[in-house]
């Protein structure tokens, strides 16, 4: 009535079929996910670097104020430190 081995065969081969069907598509969500992956990458190093920049410009702007005005610069950072300690000593 049925033929079992040529239903089997089939079944392999369809197994077979899906397997293969089903690699393929991990390696293309795997090289998908590493392409998606190095763009991200690449953004965040842009990122740093011109952060990096950023802060760079910062310091050179702070040190030159420093240098124009020395007395001035050490009494901020005193009263700064004095508000900070009586802010701590209250919590």
């Amino acid at each position: 009535m049925f033929d079992t081995g040529r239903i089997s065969d089939e079944l392999k081969a369809l197994k077979i079929d899906l397997s293969s069907l089903m690699n393929t598509a991990g390696e293309e969500m795997l090289e998908g996910s590493k392409e998606r992956a190095d763009a991200l990458a690449e953004q965040i190093k842009a990122a740093l670097a011109e952060l990096g920049e950023t802060v760079q410009e910062e310091q050179e702007q702070l040190q030159g104020l420093v240098a124009e005005r020395p007395i001035a610069s050490l009494a901020s950072a005193f009263a700064l430190g004095v508000v900070v300690g009586f802010m701590l000593r209250r919590h």
